[in-house]
């Protein structure tokens, strides 16, 4: 026998449930209401674990949700969730889109599946533009950092003038390597950050 059970979440323990259970309860007994006080960020929350779990959803079960999101905020794994609820044959209903509620006479549940699949292809279609705004964002900071004349990423070392001197000098042992660094003002890292390259390269980084 099919049976029914109800999802709710807020993204912290200070959030209250009360107005997403009293919602649920339309259509849900209480105790078959599971709740997770955790962020949407994640899908790795105890209740909805255990809703998933060996003990939670069968085949021709029903859960309930007041919104999308109360799944997850991430587009994706929304997209992901309503697959995975497809292929268990399990049922979503979605208080805040009605076309998730609809009942259709035994024999006509393609009617189900076909709004699924748009809404799938839905959020794939915002999780891909999000995902290309992003990147477009991205590059647009850069591009304008570059033309301000700003430096990405590590910042350029500046190589003293005597950088080649003191180098032979302390390959020959005529001082340490810590008397290296003394002469030329330099900090371990960045002493052997220039050697590195000079002795692979054979020149030192572009004096700045």
């Amino acid at each position: 026998m099919s049976k029914i059970y109800g999802y709710a979440r807020v993204s912290s323990k200070e959030q209250h449930l009360d107005r997403q259970i009293l919602r649920l309860q339309e259509y849900v007994e209480k105790d078959q209401i599971i709740v997770d006080k955790q962020s949407g960020a994640t899908l790795e929350r105890p209740g909805y674990q255990a809703l998933k779990g060996q003990l939670g959803l069968r085949a021709g079960d029903v859960l309930y949700i007041c919104s999308l999101d109360r799944l997850s905020r991430n587009k994706n794994d929304l997209k992901n969730e309503i697959r995975w609820f497809q292929e268990h044959d399990i049922r979503l209903m979605i208080l805040d889109l009605p076309t998730s509620m609809i009942q259709v006479p035994k024999g006509q549940e393609w009617i189900i599946q076909m709004v699924e699949n748009i809404l799938i292809e839905v959020l794939a279609s915002i999780a891909e533009n999000e995902r290309n705004t992003t990147r477009q964002r991205q590059r647009e900071g850069i591009e304008a950092a570059q033309i301000k004349g700003k430096h990405l990423g590590r910042p350029k070392l500046k190589v003293p003038d005597n950088f080649p001197m003191v180098y032979q000098q302390w390959k020959e042992n005529k001082f340490t390597a810590k008397e290296a660094m003394r002469r030329l003002e330099m900090s371990p890292s960045s002493f052997y950050r220039v050697v590195k390259k000079y002795e692979r390269e054979g020149e030192v980084y572009q004096k700045v």
